[in-house]
Formats: C-alpha cells, sequence, structure tokens
C-alpha cells in the first residue's frame, strides 16, 4: 500500500492507523501549495481531486475520503480492534461517529483555514465548532474513548481534526474530557510514529 499525505492533514489519520494496524506501507509527502509530490509529479495525475488522504492498493486500486480510508485499514488487521465487525451494530455507530466528525468538526475547520472569510463569519463558525464538541465532550465523558471501551479509528480522527484547533487559535480548553483525551491519543507510540514520520514534533 502506499499513502500520499501531507504533513499535518486530516491524512495524519489514515497514517497513524497504519502505524496502529502494524501494516507495511510506503508513503509519499505531497505539497497542496503546488499539488507536486515529493519527487515531482503533478498530484493531479495521480489524483483528480487533488486532495489528500490517498491509498494507493496493493492491486493499483485507489481510495481516497478518510473516514473510508480509516475503515478499510482497520479491516485488515481486524486484531487489533480497531473497528468493530462489518454488519454489527456497533460498526455502524462507529460510522456515524466518524459522518459526524468529518461533517460536523471537520468541515466545520475549513472556513477558519480560509482568509477570505470575514471576521464575524469566524466567530459564528468558531461558536457552532464549539457547540458540537460539548457532545463530545458528553461522550467523554463515561469513556475515555468514543465508543466505550476500545481505542478505534473514530478517535484517531477525533484527534487528527482537534489539533487543527491550535493551528487556527480554537481555544478548547474549557473542554476538560477532551483535554484528556487529546493527551491519551497523543501518548500512543503509533500516533508517535506518524507524526515523527510527518516531522510534526
Amino acid at each position: 500500500m502506499k499513502l500520499f499525505y501531507t504533513p499535518g492533514a486530516c491524512s495524519l489519520a489514515p497514517h497513524i492507523v497504519l502505524y496502529e494496524a502494524c501494516l507495511e506501507f510506503d508513503s509519499v509527502k505531497v505539497s497542496l501549495k503546488d499539488h507536486t509530490t515529493e519527487d515531482g509529479i503533478n498530484f493531479y495525475q495521480i489524483n483528480p481531486l487533488g486532495y489528500v488522504p490517498l491509498l494507493v492498493l496493493d492491486d493499483g486500486g485507489q481510495l481516497t475520503e478518510g473516514p473510508a480510508i480509516v475503515q478499510y485499514l482497520a479491516d485488515q488487521a481486524p486484531e487489533k480492534n480497531l473497528a468493530p465487525s462489518n454488519g454489527t451494530i456497533a460498526r455502524y455507530r462507529l460510522q456515524s461517529l466518524l459522518n459526524f466528525i468529518s461533517s460536523e468538526l471537520h468541515k466545520g475547520y475549513s472556513p477558519l483555514f480560509n482568509p477570505a472569510t470575514p471576521k464575524e463569519y469566524k466567530s459564528i463558525a468558531i461558536e457552532k465548532l464549539k457547540n458540537r464538541y460539548n457532545w463530545i465532550e458528553e461522550k467523554l465523558d463515561t469513556s475515555p474513548w468514543l465508543t466505550g471501551g476500545n481505542f478505534t479509528v473514530a478517535d484517531v480522527y477525533l484527534f487528527v481534526v482537534t489539533n487543527f484547533a491550535k493551528v487556527v487559535k480554537v481555544d478548547l480548553t474549557s473542554f476538560v474530557n477532551l483535554s484528556s483525551f487529546m493527551q491519551r491519543v497523543n501518548a500512543r507510540s503509533a500516533v508517535q510514529a506518524a507524526l515523527k514520520a510527518e516531522s510534526l514534533f
């Protein structure tokens, strides 16, 4: 397998999962400023969407979209329990969490990265994000992980997206359970390995 990633972007999630699952893979860094890979190839020639993550499978097939990629990777190493079995209600709940993180948190940060976004709208976007984090905070009040006792790909995705807050100066310090969660995830060896691979620490 080959992961195309940009340091610090949402592609960090599958990067972490690859380490968590102990899967063999190659990685290729992509610059989203000029859309070229580290070896000078126009990324649009590889992925017409032009963004990361992109996972190229051993048979040459491709997967895009982080929530789909992390589930695929989890299914390659079922013994790691990074996702419940397909067809179970637990798996559908995991997919619900991944969709929530994608649509309500990940996309919620998008206007904050855009310098053209009016200041007034940024305030509205931050308030909406914090309202969504209230629900996450409640979930983490009764369990160390989003789905209960097991660390899953949803926790990885939440960790990666929540790290965006530091970049765009969103203060989440009032979310005590979330802060503890971030420390727990950050301490995992697979997370540290991915951060090191992306030169993020």
